[in-house]
């Protein structure tokens, strides 16, 4: 690799601002929270703390997805997400946004979310009644969540840390100190660096395994427990495997951007967005497998506690949201993204990520709100859009911050992507798909490969 190319990666891993989401962020942000305290203030309290429930399940689930694919890029080696990678993990920064919502959701919105939970309560079996007590819930999605917090931290920091220590040179003095003491102890060595990849190398497997068993307690917790006597043991894998799909699609869109906004728009090739892609695809006809397994199992046994909740959704008023849930999340993507040209090119992944995630947002809301509400069939109107503005515009900050804060290249990990690339990975791809490389960087960025 160049050393010109890798002072430009230096360079380009701190220049980013986020203005655009730092603005957009703050702005939605005070809008939502004026709305929300309103409607909390006019009488509408419950519909509003019923969305900051939905919004909450929603936007927890991408932040965690979005480290939970960085682990997964670490425990299999990946050589090919090196210049997209830090686009996933700065969505690290919503994880303690979103224990703070926790904390509300079990004071002040503990009752509008749970009352129907508490007025069935008298007919469960103790154990159940046990299970789904406030202290023992409220503890152990606490203690769950903090914990995935913290492990998917000092993940994120093990990762950046050599970074640090490359780009501390070229980084401005507010954030050169932070620097200095984040590498404190590192000192670039082979020996550090060895001992920087077994520590990377223990915390991604932990981070996994709990991102699955927190996930799991969320869902069961956060939308089982909503109907209590229904069940299905197959909606926690259902519920981390769909914030894993929203992961990908977020980070197609947070790439396509991140990448102009940096200036590296020629650095992430066409293969890279068909890689994401292939992914993007492949998690969205799981999401349907899943989807489908679960239907299949309580349509077949037919039992009227497991039925009532599918029921429901699909019936009525609700229809509509189920069918829209369907088509974005399964019929539009999986179509969409079918071919290869979609997924390398810009404009259409991007479409269809932004069609994949208002899906998923819708069925989050279609998972909650037929259990708790007390209207007929959905409703979208100020209560509703007040949490809905606020979690959107917290997400943005907490992105914003994490990028004005840290690099958002790897410059190491963007070396060996580019290597490979360019180098013997190319001897793996026929002259026809390099070609095809070559053809579409010039058309959609203006830039060919001979600027790296």
């Amino acid at each position: 690799m160049s050393p010109m190319l890798r002072e430009r990666l230096v360079q380009r891993s701190l220049a980013g601002r986020y203005e655009l989401f730092l603005g957009l962020g703050g702005g939605l942000a005070v809008l939502g929270l004026i709305l929300f305290i309103s409607a909390l203030l006019g009488g509408t309290a419950d519909r509003a703390w019923h969305l900051f429930h939905v919004n909450w399940l929603y936007f927890t689930g991408l932040a965690g997805g979005s480290v939970a694919f960085v682990a997964v890029q670490k425990i299999t080696n990946a050589k090919w997400s090196g210049v997209i990678i830090r686009f996933a993990a700065a969505s690290v920064a919503f994880l303690p946004v979103s224990l703070v919502a926790l904390l509300l959701i079990f004071t002040a919105g503990y009752h509008p979310i749970y009352g129907p939970m508490e007025t069935a309560a008298h007919e469960m079996q103790h154990s159940k009644a046990l299970w789904l007590s406030y202290p023992f819930m409220f503890a152990r999605l606490g203690i769950g969540l903090t914990l995935l917090t913290l492990v998917g931290w000092r993940l994120i920091r093990a990762d950046l840390v050599p970074d640090l220590l490359a780009v501390r040179g070229a980084a401005a003095a507010n954030r050169r100190g932070l620097f200095d003491r984040w590498t404190r102890g590192f000192d670039g060595t082979a020996e550090a660096q060895l001992a920087q990849q077994e520590r990377i190398g223990r915390l991604a497997p932990a981070y996994v395994v709990l991102y699955a068993v927190v996930f799991t307690l969320i869902a069961f917790d956060g939308i089982m427990a909503l109907q209590p006597h229904w069940f299905s043991n197959l909606l926690g894998g259902f519920y981390f495997m769909g914030s894993f799909l929203g992961a990908h699609m977020l980070l197609a869109l947070m790439t396509i951007y991140g990448a102009s906004h940096l200036g590296v728009a020629d650095l992430v090739s066409p293969r890279q967005r068909h890689d994401l892609g292939k992914l993007c695809f492949g998690f969205t006809v799981f999401w349907t497998y899943l989807m489908w397994a679960q239907f299949l199992v309580i349509w077949y046994g037919n039992l009227p506690e497991e039925t009532g909740f599918v029921f429901a959704r699909l019936w009525g008023h609700w229809l509509p949201i189920g069918k829209a849930v369907f088509i974005g999340m399964f019929i539009v993507p999986f179509f969409g993204l079918l071919g290869v040209a979609p997924k390398r090119t810009r404009a259409t992944l991007a479409l269809f990520a932004v069609v994949s995630l208002v899906s998923l947002w819708l069925e989050r809301y279609l998972l909650v709100m037929p259990s708790i509400s007390a209207l007929p069939g959905p409703a979208f109107e100020l209560p509703e859009a007040g949490p809905t503005l606020l979690f959107l515009g917290l997400y943005l900050l907490a992105y914003a911050l994490f990028a004005r804060t840290f690099p958002m290249i790897s410059p190491r990990l963007a070396e060996i992507t580019l290597e490979r690339e360019h180098g013997h990975g190319s001897a793996h791809h026929s002259g026809s798909e390099r070609d095809a490389d070559a053809h579409a960087l010039a058309t959609e960025s203006g830039e060919g490969r001979g600027t790296h």
